[in-house]
């Protein structure tokens, strides 16, 4: 079986830079925009349109009518949302059947349960990743740091609404990874540097 390791994170932990080092360290693949490209080409949808519906929990757009019958609808942004879900699914296992491999969110850590990956889970406090955020230049507007907290925050909750929606388990619940990684204040690379010694065979 190959090894796999999935990496859960919140927006402006470092948890892509994180996983992007390990996987360098490490030599294996590394998987994180690539699969939205993967998911666009095999349903002919749009790269923005794919990371947007899997960066949100699916809503109906049809209300719940109660009355002498019921007739079930077909919901197109559901059905999409589902078609998505389930291409995701299946490219994150041919993934983990090819190589040893680190699979930066997608709820790679729970799709892959059987394959048995290595979860981890990166976060940091506010500031740390309102600083991140700043660096790496993710939010080009001219945001205040309100502003930025609230578009930070507003990021993380859709990631653990979508999370929640499709696994049941509560996102950055620390039962659920196998080790949880606080990168406020911390060196990425330095830290990387450290982790990659616990799975150097």
């Amino acid at each position: 079986m190959n090894r796999i390791i999935t990496i859960s994170r919140e927006f402006g932990s470092g948890g892509r830079e994180f996983g992007r080092r390990l996987s360098e360290n490490l030599g294996c693949a590394y998987y994180d925009q690539e699969i939205v490209k993967e998911i666009a080409k095999r349903t002919e949808l749009s790269v923005k349109y794919v990371q947007q519906v899997m960066g949100h929990r699916p809503v109906s757009s049809y209300p719940i009518h109660i009355g002498r019958s019921f007739r079930m609808m077909s919901d197109p942004s559901l059905d999409q949302s589902q078609t998505i879900f389930r291409e995701q699914c299946s490219i994150l296992r041919e993934i983990a059947a090819k190589s040893d491999c680190v699979i930066v969110g997608r709820c790679a850590d729970y799709i892959l349960h059987d394959a048995q990956p290595f979860r981890i889970f990166v976060y940091a406090d506010m500031a740390s990743k309102v600083s991140r955020c700043r660096e790496k230049n993710y939010e080009k507007e001219d945001l205040t740091d309100k502003e930025l907290e609230r578009r930070i925050q507003s990021i993380n909750r859709s990631r653990a609404s979508y999370y929640e929606y499709y696994t049941g388990q509560k996102w950055g619940g620390r039962i659920h990874y196998d080790l949880c990684i606080n990168t406020t204040q911390t060196n990425i690379k330095e830290m990387t540097a450290a982790i990659t010694r616990l799975f150097e065979k």
